[in-house]
C-alpha cells in the first residue's frame, strides 16, 4: 500500500523590493538606502511590513500608500521625540512612489518652510527630504526610473517595467537584509533582529542593543562586534584566535577594542578578503 504525500503549498516570502542602492556611507540626515520594485506593488502586505518598521497603525498606513500624506508621531509626556513618516505621490504620476522618515530636526524644518510658503506639510517635507539627499541620489531622482539602463538589469527585474515605489530606509527589519562577515570570510545576510540573533546564538535583546548602539559582544569566545558608521551596522564576528589577539593588542598598546579589532581584522587574509567583497558590492 502506498502512501499519497500530499503536497503542501508554503507561502513564498513577501518580496518588497527588487532594486537595491545604498547610500548609507553618507552623513546623516542623508544616509538611506534606496529600496525600489518594478513589479506591481502588493498594497496590503507593503502596507504591514511599513506598520511594524515604522511604528504606525496599520490602518493609517494604508491609507498613506494608497492616497499619500505625512503621519506625525505623537508626543511622548508632552514632547516630541520623533519627527514624521511620509509617503509622497507625485500629482503629475511621472515619478514612482516615495516614502520616508524625517528626523526631529528634518520636521520642523518642514514645518517652518509650510508655514513661510503657505504649503502643505506633506510638500514642504517632500522638499526638505530631498535636500538633505546626496547629490548624486537627487540627480537620479529626477530621472526616469532612477536613471538605471534596463539592457543592464535582470530580466526578472526589467520585465516589471518602471519603479512602482521607492522605500528610502535606515532600518534594520525582517525585509531589508544587511551583511555580517564572519571569522572563515563569508559574508552572511540577515533580515531582522530575530534573525540576526539566531545565526549568532544571542537574544534577541542583545542583538537590538548591538545593532542600535554597537561596541563588542562575546559569545563562546568570539566576539561579535558592531561599529555605527552614519547610523548604520556593520558587523563582523572575530575567532577566539583573533579575539585573543585584538585583546593584547588593545592593552599593549591602549588601544579601544574596536580599534583592535579592525587592525586584527585587516592583517587576517581572510577577513580582508570579505572586507574587500563588501566594499566592492557598496556594503551589500
Amino acid at each position: 500500500m502506498f502512501k499519497i504525500k500530499k503536497k503542501i503549498d508554503k507561502p513564498k516570502p513577501t518580496v518588497l523590493y527588487n532594486i537595491i542602492e545604498d547610500y548609507s556611507e553618507f552623513d546623516a540626515p542623508g544616509n538611506v538606502t534606496a529600496c525600489a520594485m518594478t513589479l506591481p506593488e502588493d498594497l496590503a502586505s507593503h502596507a504591514k511590513v511599513l506598520s511594524e518598521s515604522y511604528d504606525v497603525p496599520l490602518g493609517r498606513m494604508t491609507e498613506l500608500l494608497a492616497g499619500g500624506g505625512v503621519y506625525v508621531y505623537p508626543q511622548q509626556g508632552g514632547l516630541l521625540t520623533r519627527g514624521l513618516f511620509a509617503c509622497y505621490l507625485d500629482p503629475s504620476g511621472q515619478a514612482p512612489k516615495q516614502t520616508y522618515v524625517l528626523d526631529l530636526m528634518q520636521f520642523a524644518e518642514a514645518e517652518q518652510v509650510a508655514r513661510s510658503r503657505g504649503r502643505s506639510l506633506g510638500d514642504a517635507a517632500q522638499e526638505v527630504f530631498c535636500r538633505t539627499l546626496p547629490e548624486e541620489l537627487r540627480a537620479k531622482l529626477g530621472q526616469k526610473n532612477l536613471g538605471l539602463d534596463y539592457r543592464t538589469l535582470d530580466r526578472a527585474v526589467a520585465k516589471g517595467g518602471d519603479i512602482k515605489y521607492i522605500d528610502f530606509r535606515k532600518d534594520w527589519s525582517p525585509h531589508f537584509k544587511r551583511l555580517c562577515i564572519m571569522p572563515d570570510g563569508r559574508l552572511v545576510e540577515t533580515g531582522g533582529l530575530e534573525e540576526f540573533a539566531q545565526l549568532h546564538g544571542i537574544a534577541q535583546a542583545q542583538a537590538k542593543t548591538l545593532v542600535e548602539q554597537g561596541g563588542t559582544l562575546e559569545v563562546n569566545g568570539e566576539i561579535l562586534a558592531c561599529q555605527i558608521v552614519n547610523g548604520q551596522p556593520a558587523v563582523a564576528r572575530f575567532t577566539a584566535k583573533n579575539s585573543a589577539k585584538a585583546k593584547e593588542l588593545a592593552a599593549a598598546k591602549g588601544l579601544h577594542l574596536m580599534d583592535a579589532l579592525s587592525e586584527v581584522a585587516y592583517n587576517d587574509p581572510v577577513m580582508m578578503r570579505a572586507l574587500v567583497r563588501r566594499e566592492l558590492t557598496g556594503g551589500r
